[in-house]
Formats: structure tokens, C-alpha cells, sequence
């Protein structure tokens, strides 16, 4: 029997109704309870208010999830009581020319990914092309940038310092990116040319 794909929102209770006829034997399931983390940016300032506080925030592509990824966001959720992930749409990623063909993962696919982990306590989305605005509807307590930022620099840092804020860089973890990740893989997926 083919796989059915379901799209759905789960209620506030976690459940979902099941329509007949797709091969359930149940009334409802389940869903996973790390998707409640999705939000929509909409609802995201109600549901940011009642995280553990202090709020700390972070964004980006997160389009293929590594160790190094990972690695930051355990480190951006110890600096906290929650970490808030806004995710670059799939638009707005476009946008950053990481390749004509990136995101490879759509962005529902990301922060469903995203949701999943330990140190994830809220994922919404952005579609600007920077997270300034959210920023501003969400007024974290620390902002965290992965890399070699000069934080000083950033418009994101001179905004939550204004309101009381702080900002803090993460360095990445060495020989981990995306990019380089996809032109590995690219690389040894090619054909060899001398084989008929």
C-alpha cells in the first residue's frame, strides 16, 4: 500500500483528527509533541513570553543540520533559560546566494528538524532579509550569532542592547559547514567520466 503524506496542525491538546479512508485503523494520533514548537511568527511574542526566561535567540538557514550546528545551539541554549531559533525562510535564504539551488531543505522540513532537538525551545520564521524586525516583535534577553561576527557591528546587537539586552558570538566548530558539506557530497556523486 503507498505511503499516505498527511499534512496537519495539531490541537492544543496534541491530537489530530485522522480523515477515514487513508489506511488508519485509528480515530486520531499523536503527533509528536516537539511540533508544538513550531510557531508561526503571528504567535510567536505570546509564546516567546511564556518560555523560561531569560529568552535567548538565534537565527539562520540551518538548511542541512550538522555537528556543528548542533554544537551551537547547545552552547546558545546554556546562555539562557530558552532558545528561540528564527528560521530564514526559504525566500529570504535564497536571498544570502549560498547557490542558485539552496535551501535543499524546504523550510517546513528545517524547522521540523529544528523542533526536534533538546536545545530547541521555539522555532518560527523570518522572511526579511535579516531577523531585525523579529527581533523587535520578540525582545530577547541574548542574541547569539554563530561565527566571527564583530557583534558591535551588527543593527541586531544595537537593538537588544537598547532595550537591556546582550549580544554574544559562538565560534563554529572547525571543518564543519553546510556548504562545504553539499560540494563533498556533489563531488562524489559525479559519474566517473572513465567508467562506460
Amino acid at each position: 500500500m503507498p505511503a499516505t503524506r498527511v499534512s496537519c496542525l495539531a490541537g492544543p491538546d496534541g491530537r489530530v483528527a485522522v480523515k477515514p479512508g487513508l489506511g488508519h485503523s485509528h480515530d486520531s494520533v499523536t503527533v509528536p509533541a516537539f511540533l508544538r514548537k513550531i510557531v508561526a511568527r503571528a504567535d510567536a511574542a505570546q509564546r516567546v513570553a511564556a518560555l523560561r526566561q531569560p529568552v535567548v535567540f538565534t537565527n539562520g538557514v540551518f538548511d542541512v543540520l550538522h555537528r556543528g550546528h548542533v554544537t551551537y545551539l547547545a552552547q546558545a541554549r546554556q546562555l539562557g533559560g530558552s532558545l528561540v531559533v528564527a528560521l530564514n525562510t526559504d525566500a529570504s535564504a535564497k536571498r544570502l546566494n549560498k547557490g542558485s539551488d539552496r535551501p535543499l531543505n524546504a523550510e517546513h522540513d528545517r524547522a521540523v528538524v529544528l523542533a526536534a532537538l533538546e536545545s530547541v525551545d521555539l522555532v518560527t520564521a523570518f522572511d526579511e532579509d535579516t531577523p531585525l524586525d523579529l527581533i523587535a516583535e520578540l525582545m530577547p534577553a541574548v542574541l547569539v550569532k554563530g561565527g566571527d561576527y564583530d557583534m558591535g557591528r551588527l543593527a541586531e546587537t544595537r537593538l537588544v542592547e537598547s532595550y537591556g539586552g546582550r549580544a554574544q558570538a559562538i565560534a563554529f566548530v572547525d571543518g564543519y559547514s553546510t556548504t562545504a558539506l553539499v560540494k563533498r557530497i556533489r563531488s562524489t556523486s559525479q559519474p566517473d567520466p572513465s567508467q562506460p
